[in-house]
């Protein structure tokens, strides 16, 4: 599990499933940052992880803190699904 912090808006939700470093990623939850008083482009923060993950994302069994990050530019990242099935 990691944090991504994608600069400009893909257009994907919740639950989306991305390609990141050659493996297919699930978005857990995403975060819009920027809007008001932010950077020119919308800054999307998300939790991503295999679904193996999912189960320890639900019950947060992890420290948010300690989390990898990656920052990728939106028109990088390759789209799977843009939402959960």
């Amino acid at each position: 599990m990691k944090k991504v912090i994608i600069r400009g808006d893909p257009g994907i939700r919740r639950d989306a499933v991305i390609e990141l470093d050659g493996e297919e990623v699930v978005c857990f939850s995403i975060d819009r940052q920027g809007d008001y008083h932010g950077p020119d482009t919308v800054q999307l923060w998300c939790t991503v992880g295999t679904e193996d993950e999912r189960e320890a994302f639900e019950k947060r069994e992890f420290v948010p803190h300690f989390l990898d990050v990656e920052a990728i530019d939106a028109d990088a990242l390759t789209v799977i699904s843009k939402r959960g099935a």
